[in-house]
């Protein structure tokens, strides 16, 4: 039996989708965020990274979303549903699956990261110095870089229905997850493209299934 650690409103939520679109059977076992949002300690002892999603399989414990996304497609999704099969859009496939969590969620974590820099409770006297940190780094350099990727983002979903061009697949999957930070942080209004693809995406059997067994889904937003 297929076991997930699920932490919530994490990236674990990826993999429940995953498994509720290959129509798997699975069980759920659930973590709570602490006060600090970090992971408890007990995920220490499924894996040294207290990380999740982690999912257990066949004798396997494997971590990282996009290697699980992977490692089920490759092991369950015998139709290729999931996973294209034409070269231009296996080269799409591949390109957002690594994007995902290689460029895009490190600046997203770095823009969680200020807003609760800017939420921290620190006696009053530091509060404007932590806030106008947390504000000139993102009018400085993190606003900008995160308003190209919504860019990037954007014009490729005013091309394409999916990800990987015009098939849904895996590489959506992974996208969920940054795509909700992203407009959980960003002009929602400015991202008519990314807005549509997220409610399409939504919509989809698999993804409300996963809600219901992994329970709500939402993401910090903008500071202020």
């Amino acid at each position: 039996m297929i076991t997930v650690h699920h932490l919530n409103q994490s990236r674990s939520q990826r993999i429940l989708w995953m498994l509720e679109e290959l129509n798997l059977e699975w069980q759920l076992v659930t973590y709570r965020r602490e006060a600090d949002m970090q992971a408890p300690v007990a995920l220490r002892k499924i894996h040294p990274l207290g990380k999740s999603p982690v999912l257990e399989d066949n004798g396997h414990i494997l971590a990282e979303s996009g290697a699980i996304l992977e490692y089920l497609q490759e092991t369950y999704d015998h139709d290729q549903r999931l996973r294209p099969s034409l070269p231009a859009e296996r080269l799409q496939y591949r390109f957002w699956m690594h994007y995902a969590e290689g460029s895009l969620m490190p600046l997203l974590t770095l823009s969680l990261a200020l807003v609760l820099l800017s939420r921290a409770p620190v006696p009053w006297l530091l509060r404007p110095t932590g806030k106008a940190l947390a504000g000139g780094l993102h009018k400085a350099w993190l606003g900008p870089q995160l308003a190209n990727h919504a860019g990037f983002i954007e014009h490729h979903l005013a091309h394409h229905p999916w990800f990987a061009g015009g098939q849904f697949s895996a590489a959506d999957i992974q996208m969920s997850f940054p795509v909700a930070a992203l407009l959980s942080r960003e002009a929602p209004e400015h991202l008519p493209h990314l807005q549509a693809w997220w409610r399409k995406a939504q919509l989809r059997p698999g993804w409300q299934s996963a809600l219901l067994r992994g329970g709500p889904f939402s993401i910090p937003g903008r500071a202020g």
